[in-house]
């Protein structure tokens, strides 16, 4: 027997995430919140402890929507430009974690959700980095973008950004974008002091975006 993880995808947590740092940088009160992309769910308990009045899912697995509905209020299954018709806003809290990279028309998705959103509403974007140092090792020295089955090059990305191409995206949409940061860079603390930050568009895997409704 399989564990709802291994199900999912192969035990690697993809759909697994609490994503405990990016509840951490959430902007209280959280209101009623929407989590596209919400996996199983996982991030549900940590919005709940923030505060979350109401928390409604989307996600296109089907095996992770079903685990999501024990922790959210709704979650409907299918993709989020399917879903955003059934959509019951407004929303005050509004997550796209590891989402955008996915969608064929990310820019039109943002847009939508920004209609979706309640006065003063706060919006929380999750991305690869385009410009890791391991994409520009493995393009130079290894001489292949190296797709992999899930992470920083999941084959199922059809978009990238750069720091500036997210926050150039978010601002375009209707948001305005209030921050920029990133997960803890561990081992590589050392060389971003060393370089005075220059290196941090080098050494971080992720970017993450927070913005308010205009």
């Amino acid at each position: 027997m399989t564990s709802l993880a291994q199900e999912l995808d192969g035990g690697s947590g993809y759909f697994m995430n609490a994503r405990a740092d990016v509840v951490s940088e959430l902007v209280r009160p959280l209101g009623s919140v929407l989590d596209v992309g919400c996996g199983a769910g996982n991030v549900g308990p940590g919005l709940r402890a923030a505060g979350a009045r109401r928390l409604t899912g989307v996600e296109l697995v089907p095996a992770a929507a079903a685990a999501a509905r024990e922790r959210f209020d709704e979650v409907l299954e299918g993709a989020i430009e399917e879903a955003l018709p059934r959509l019951a806003g407004p929303f005050d809290t509004i997550l796209c974690l590891d989402v955008l990279e996915h969608l064929a028309d990310p820019r039109a998705v943002l847009a939508a959700l920004r209609a979706l959103a309640g006065p003063g509403a706060r919006l929380k974007v999750s991305v690869p980095n385009a410009r890791h140092v391991s994409l520009v090792y493995d393009l130079v020295v290894r001489g292949t973008f190296g797709y992999t089955a899930w992470g920083h090059r999941d084959h199922t990305h059809l978009r990238w950004f750069t720091r500036r191409d997210i926050v150039e995206l978010v601002g375009a949409t209707g948001w305005r974008v209030t921050g920029v940061s990133h997960p803890p860079l561990g081992r590589s603390r050392r060389l971003d002091r060393a370089t005075r930050g220059r290196s941090t568009e080098f050494l971080v895997g992720q970017w993450y975006v927070a913005a308010t409704a205009t």
